[in-house]
């Protein structure tokens, strides 16, 4: 049968199957289960109101059922057994044996440290880019050079950076431009300042924005923030968890400014960047942070144009500069939407798989929990111990999603 003949007549039996759904089981309920005459007819009419929402909801329902919840406790039961064995119940036993594999804790070590860096690099490089690219004049041009990532598929733009990361032979020109860059450093004071003052420069800028968010973190659990309502437990968990994250990452800059300050680097030696434990893993989240930039850009810039003219005005007459107008004007005021975005590149981060598989394939301890799962599940045939993966995985996006409905309700009501 041709393409075309066959995507029509699914289109015809789709939509023919819906409206015949929706129209048959509309006539059941009102004309066979609670008809609209007798004595009863009123009754009969309430009735038939009330169960006809979930007329409409039970096509969704049943679809989410067998797409959402069926894999997730057959997942569940396949951590719990060894298929090995027949599908014998061995509780736990996968959980243990993955706990104890080195490259599980180095999936887990590595995505806290995408999911600090990469959320909280794109959303403040996206907020960077919405509040300037409002004030330039060729702002729309900026904005779609910006957001043209996204349009890129995850394999695709590992490719491409692939490429910046490329290395050859040092007898050989260099078409990786990471490379090409690093090979015109020669020790000099040129180099002193831009690889060694520089990069220290920044890590240390790093230590204290994560130093300023542990205290703004923290602030309305010491009581030290005045109108600061009532909070739940949870909320005193996520602060916490918070700071502790951001304590981590203080003292892995602190670690950084310290080893690199002695270092002596390999001037002229063309690098293999992929292969240096740690750096490699943060040359894999430029990509992703390359990509999710244009997503935040693009949403925090509607919610800057959201901000009532007059709260800008009111702070220009009182004789604020354009810092205090955006960090104590705008930004106060676009938080919720802020929250969303980071909480949503969150939810991406946690399942990042192809950038990692198409570069390093987990080599050279870049290992994320997505790919860890691959590697069990379809490499090693071990269903046991990658469905528990992924039960790990899941537990770790739920939080989020939970999060992610209560301030949709809260805003809501």
């Amino acid at each position: 049968m041709h393409p075309a003949l066959q995507g029509l007549i699914t289109i015809i039996v789709g939509v023919g199957g819906c409206v015949g759904y929706f129209y048959f089981s509309n006539q059941f309920l009102d004309k066979v289960l609670f008809p609209a005459k007798g004595e009863n007819a009123g009754r009969n009419i309430n009735r038939a109101n009330q169960i006809r929402p979930w007329l409409f909801l039970f096509p969704a329902l049943f679809a989410l059922g067998l797409y959402l919840a069926y894999p997730v406790f057959a997942t569940l039961w396949l951590s719990l057994t060894d298929r090995d064995a027949g599908g014998a119940f061995v509780g736990f036993a996968n959980y243990r044996q993955m706990f104890q594999e080195p490259k599980f804790w180095e999936a887990m070590h590595n995505n806290m440290l995408w999911l600090i860096i990469v959320p909280a690099f794109s959303t403040g490089f996206g907020l960077l880019a919405a509040q300037l690219t409002d004030r330039i004049s060729w702002g729309g041009i900026a904005k779609s050079l910006i957001f043209m990532p996204m349009a890129i598929s995850f394999v695709g733009a590992a490719v491409i950076w692939k490429l910046v990361y490329d290395t050859r032979p040092a007898d050989q020109d260099q078409i990786g431009v990471l490379n090409a860059v690093w090979l015109s450093f020669d020790g000099g004071a040129f180099s002193i300042l831009f690889l060694k003052i520089v990069p220290v420069l920044l890590v240390a800028l790093f230590a204290a924005l994560m130093a300023f968010t542990i205290y703004r973190t923290l602030r309305p659990v010491l009581g030290r923030e005045k109108g600061h309502g009532k909070s739940h437990w949870w909320a005193f968990v996520l602060r916490a968890f918070a700071a502790i994250a951001a304590a981590w990452m203080i003292w892995l800059s602190l670690d950084a400014i310290v080893s690199l300050v002695p270092a002596r680097l390999p001037y002229g030696e063309p690098q293999t960047w992929l292969t240096i434990p740690f750096w490699n893993s943060i040359f894999l989240m430029v990509v992703l942070v390359w990509i999710q930039t244009g997503f935040a850009m693009v949403i925090l810039s509607a919610a800057l144009r959201g901000i009532p003219e007059e709260t800008i005005e009111a702070a220009v007459i009182d004789g604020a500069n354009p810092f205090q107008i955006f960090f104590k004007i705008k930004v106060p005021q676009i938080m919720s939407t802020i929250v969303v975005v980071w909480t949503t590149i969150t939810i991406v981060v946690l399942k990042v798989f192809d950038i990692v598989f198409a570069m390093t394939n987990g080599q050279w301890e870049t290992q994320v929990l997505a790919n860890y799962m691959y590697d069990k599940l379809f490499r090693a045939n071990d269903w046991g111990v990658g469905s528990a993966s992924a039960m790990v995985i899941m537990l770790l996006v739920t939080p989020i999603l939970v999060w992610n409905v209560y301030n949709a309700r809260k805003e809501m009501r």
